[in-house]
């Protein structure tokens, strides 16, 4: 009998904290939610960090984008402020996994306010 190299709890906890990494555990956590497959608390942590990239690129993107519009513009007091915003956007995003990841490590469910809620409707 085939047995799943995941079914070991310290290599499934492994692969949660590869879900929160940044930018980089999009990917993973995307081919488990594609596959189907994996374990509920699996594709709580999948759906969550997809749910947290996705919201921090677009906001990254027009944040970017909208404070260089404003910097050719001669707006620059607000094109600046954009792109602090961005800024702030961006370490807000790494420290909100880095604070799951001390979540999944205490053995504490990984949810967020409002963004838990939306997460939920991911396949």
């Amino acid at each position: 009998m085939e047995r799943n190299a995941f079914e070991n709890t310290h290599l499934n906890r492994l692969l949660l904290f590869l879900y929160l990494v940044p930018v980089f555990g999009f990917f993973p956590a995307c081919w488990t939610l594609y596959r189907r497959r994996g374990s509920d608390q699996q594709r709580v942590a999948s759906r969550l960090a997809i749910t947290l990239s996705l919201a921090w690129i677009l906001g990254y993107s027009l944040l970017k984008v909208g404070g260089e519009v404003m910097i050719e513009g001669n707006v620059e007091f607000l094109g600046v402020s954009l792109l602090v915003t961005d800024s702030l956007l961006s370490s807000s995003y790494f420290l909100v996994n880095l604070w799951l990841m001390v979540q999944l490590w205490q053995h504490k469910p990984l949810k967020l306010p409002g963004v838990s809620q939306v997460a939920k409707h991911l396949p």
